[in-house]
């Protein structure tokens, strides 16, 4: 029986892992987890915040992820749209998902982001 996602892995490539901190932890607020030292070795980074986790592995021959992404689900969706573009990610905002203001963005490689917020009321 499956009981939870663990986490998501995205691709990134060589001596991204400046540019992937400067947005997931001083944009979005996520900590930097610590890689186990036989995978640290690989290159790369581990975020998260409480249970979710989003690791991000160095790929020497990386292509950004531009349909498969990660759904984080937030509360306070403005900010973070406003946090985003004051550090130049796009933000798409997409109102097909009943119940719910989501949009989309980019990390610094350009994978695919989305930020969803239930609508309640």
């Amino acid at each position: 029986m499956i009981t939870a996602v663990d986490h998501v892995q995205l691709a990134a490539p060589p001596a991204s892992e400046d540019a992937l901190r400067a947005l997931y932890v001083n944009v979005l607020g996520l900590t930097e987890l610590p890689t186990p030292p036989a995978l640290a070795a690989r290159g790369g980074c581990w975020f998260g915040t409480g249970p979710v986790q989003l690791h991000l592995g160095i790929e020497e021959d990386f292509r950004a992820a531009r349909k498969a992404h990660p759904g984080l689900r937030v509360t306070g969706i403005d900010a973070y749209a406003a946090r985003l573009a004051e550090h130049g990610a796009p933000v798409e905002w997409d109102d097909n998902l009943p119940g719910h203001r989501r949009f989309h963005s980019q990390d610094p490689v350009g994978n695919r982001l989305e930020f969803l917020e239930p609508v309640t009321g």
